[in-house]
């Protein structure tokens, strides 16, 4: 049996904080970007008419691309792409939709 290495544990703790800083991440920029119309949970607002997000039948490649392009035939905000939004951070929103329970 070989020993591990110092190396390799560093490896192993930064690998495993990227997993748990990219969840933070969605989760802080979707409370930032998102909680005001759909809950702080996802679980939507009936009197704005946000729907629940949880559960949400949509894969996250197309929750990214909803609000990084936005949608015509949806109704405001999602017309148009939410502003200040990269790739990435439209990515780890949408990971953290499709945990919503």
């Amino acid at each position: 049996m070989r020993p591990i290495t110092v190396m390799k544990i560093v490896a192993m703790v930064l690998f495993t904080g990227a997993f748990a800083m990219a969840a933070e991440d969605g989760a802080a920029l979707f409370k930032k970007k998102c909680a005001v119309c759909h809950g702080a949970q996802g679980e939507g607002k009936p009197a704005m008419k946000a729907p629940s997000l949880k559960k949400t039948k949509m894969e996250a490649s197309q929750i990214s691309a909803h609000v990084t392009k936005g949608d015509a035939a949806s109704k405001a905000p999602h017309k148009k792409p939410i502003p200040g939004l990269t790739p990435d951070a439209a990515k780890a929103i949408a990971e953290y939709v499709k945990t919503l329970q």
